[in-house]
């Protein structure tokens, strides 16, 4: 693992409406054609909200297995994409092993009202604080991409309207033997949808694959989120904006690695087809058009394991 200097942005800029709108559209273009990464700043999302969701977070995690099970993760489609996985019940790397990690995730969280699949009134109040701020900040990002592809501001806002936009929670505790070489907290993967926020604690274990085919450390900075663009962004782009595989290694030590990722998928039915400022004479679309919901679908099916045993923390 080498060092490397991904962009930050500060994209606060960008809604002054002045000649640095113009440049915060530059750098988030160049920064997810070139890396597919960056660090924002300037998005609005309050440190405060955060440490509140993590701590949410720890005291979920650390209760018995028996308990986060009352809400576990349920496996019938996309529209259930709700709950609790458990250590090694997801594999990224779909040819590697399974992730010494667990979740929960919480697909469209405001439209989740039955309340006995939320493990507390408390989480559930926290979680939505946080995904209403994180939905604020990305569509502040989708509008500055937009811009970067001279779209319409609201081209990509308006294909996130929130069906598939997931908050996540992940743990990866400290000090869990691997069960080979091959396996990671979380394997190596590309994010499915369109862009990703996530918020993360200073434990580090992230690494983005760049371009030189090295994985470099991408650890937390204070006060920025780290942003990335997935696999339906790169198809809409005809590969302008890079959907880049990164990894969580294995966590020594004492400190678990806590963080929140916040996936913006576009919704369902959305057509995801070759913007016309992304292709011309000499780059002609390389992707069939293809429904959000089909392709989203498809890559949660293929990360699901039911062979491992729930490994206890």
């Amino acid at each position: 693992m080498t060092h490397f200097n991904f962009p930050v942005v500060d994209i606060a800029p960008f809604e002054a409406g002045t000649a640095e709108a113009g440049r915060v559209a530059d750098e988030v273009r160049e920064a997810l054609s070139e890396v597919g990464f960056m660090y924002v700043r300037g998005h609005g999302v309050s440190p405060a909200i955060f440490q509140r969701a993590l701590e949410s977070s720890r005291h979920f995690f650390a209760q018995p297995v028996a308990i986060k099970s009352r809400f576990a993760y349920r496996q019938d489609g996309l529209e259930s994409n709700f709950g609790f996985h458990g250590l090694e019940a997801e594999r990224l790397d779909t040819s590697s092993a399974p992730d010494l990690k667990e979740s929960f995730s919480m697909r469209n969280a405001p439209a989740v009202t039955e309340v006995e699949r939320w493990p507390g009134e408390e989480f559930r109040r926290t979680a939505l604080a946080l995904y209403e701020a994180s939905l604020s900040a990305s569509y502040r990002i989708l509008r500055i991409m937009a811009a970067g592809l001279d779209l319409p501001s609201e081209f990509f806002t308006e294909r996130h309207q929130g069906q598939n936009v997931t908050l996540r929670l992940l743990h990866y505790p400290a000090g869990l033997p691997a069960t080979s070489a091959a396996q990671l907290g979380a394997g190596a993967h590309t994010d499915y949808g369109s862009i990703t926020l996530l918020h993360q604690d200073d434990v580090g274990g992230l690494e983005v694959r760049g371009g030189d085919g090295q994985w470099h450390s991408a650890p937390a900075v204070p006060g920025a989120l780290l942003v990335n663009t997935g696999d339906l962004m790169q198809r809409w782009t005809n590969d302008r904006f890079r959907s880049t595989f990164h990894r969580v290694r294995v966590i020594g030590g004492l400190a678990d690695r806590y963080s929140i990722a916040f996936f913006v998928d576009p919704d369902t039915d959305v057509p995801v087809a070759c913007i016309e400022s992304c292709r011309g004479k000499h780059r002609p679309s390389r992707y069939a058009t293809v429904t959000a919901g089909e392709h989203i679908q498809s890559r949660i099916a293929a990360s699901q394991t039911s062979e491992y045993p729930e490994r206890s923390t």
